[in-house]
């Protein structure tokens, strides 16, 4: 790269060593728990959920510019991690490492999510060498039928092959301090399929599983697909069937973390499970969101869409300050949210593990 090159900036500087003894010895908290950042909105997957697939005809598909993300650099600083992934597959976007490479110099843990399906030998080892802590990959499935019948063009096969191919690189490597994680959809019409999901993690040797439902109804047809705060028969049997797969998993010391509504709100840091007073979102082109849900990359109207601000016109920290983000934060902390957030399952949902 040139010295054009906005991720070249000298002025980005490494932590001093006595800020690095702050945190290591001391365990002082940055201000930041973590940034999500949407490098790409791009997906090769059509997978019924998303609204890449249901919002097609409207969708924007764009990658960050190295100019937006090194305008991240002073969050980036006064951030413990720097997530990878919005809408889209992460690792189409071309300087997807030198992502990496930024937040890993601001001394950031970074992690991703990938559906796995460019996954190869050569994007292997460089994830193994990037520095990259978490790798999760996502599935809604233990076998093809469960997976591939809501995952149209994002086949279970490649899902466990890219898998393979990670822990491969990194078996050759030696050591890496990189962990593969499941990323998984728990849809209401294929609950029985998680009962495989200790036996799938144990095969390709994979340590944890965060099992999630369906946040944001992309459209209406899938709302049986979801579970809502009301259906307790429902999330009964969910959390009977995923109680039971934790517990199997446990006894070869692995861990399934999964989350479903309850009947009311749950006291969650930031007002809910996006823990929204210390994390925020920016999407590919730079606009700063309270979370992921409140900013679909779509060109339709939307009433639910929440953007404080733009990285390109100011700077993000002032941006995170704003009288009207700041409103927005405190009136979600004393459960009398936005009215984006009224019926966010992210309110309501608990977290359970073995």
């Amino acid at each position: 790269m040139t010295e054009q090159d906005p991720l070249k900036n000298r002025k980005f500087k490494a932590p001093g060593i006595l800020e690095m003894l702050k945190r290591d010895l001391l365990g002082k908290r940055r201000p930041f728990d973590c940034i999500q950042v949407e490098v790409t909105s791009y997906c090769g997957g059509r997978c019924i959920y998303c609204p890449h697939t249901t919002m097609a005809e409207t969708w924007k598909s764009r990658h960050i510019t190295a100019e937006i993300f090194a305008a991240l650099w002073p969050l980036m600083r006064v951030s413990e991690r720097v997530h990878l992934q919005g809408w889209g597959e992460p690792l189409l976007h071309p300087r997807f490492f030198d992502f990496v490479a930024l937040a890993r110099k601001a001394d950031c843990q970074v992690s991703s999510t990938s559906c796995g399906l460019i996954m190869n030998e050569e994007i292997a080892k460089k994830l193994v060498h990037s520095g990259i802590d978490i790798l999760a990959f996502s599935l809604v499935g233990t076998d093809p039928k469960s997976n591939d019948s809501g995952r149209a063009g994002v086949p279970f096969d490649k899902v466990c092959s890219a898998v393979r191919m990670v822990k491969s690189a990194a078996k050759e490597m030696g050591y890496s301090p990189l962990d593969i994680h499941f990323a998984y959809l728990l849809l209401a019409d294929r609950i029985e399929a998680v009962k495989n999901l200790p036996r799938l993690m144990e095969e390709l040797d994979v340590g944890t599983a965060v099992v999630s439902s369906l946040d944001y109804i992309a459209d209406r047809e899938q709302c049986g697909l979801a579970f809502a705060p009301h259906e307790r028969e429902k999330i009964a049997e969910a959390k009977k069937v995923l109680q039971e797969a934790a517990d199997e998993a446990a006894k070869t010391e692995r861990k399934i973390i999964f989350a479903l509504p309850s009947a009311k709100a749950s006291a969650h840091a930031g007002g809910c499970r996006e823990n929204t007073a210390r994390s925020l979102y920016i999407d590919a082109e730079g606009m700063v969101s309270p979370c992921v849900y409140l900013n679909v990359p779509d060109n339709a109207e939307n009433p639910c869409r929440r953007v404080f601000g733009s990285v390109l016109e100011t700077d993000v920290l002032e941006i995170w300050e704003k009288e009207e983000f700041c409103a927005f934060r405190e009136a979600l902390l004393k459960n009398m949210p936005d009215s984006a957030c009224l019926n966010c399952p992210k309110r309501f949902e608990v977290v359970r593990s073995a």
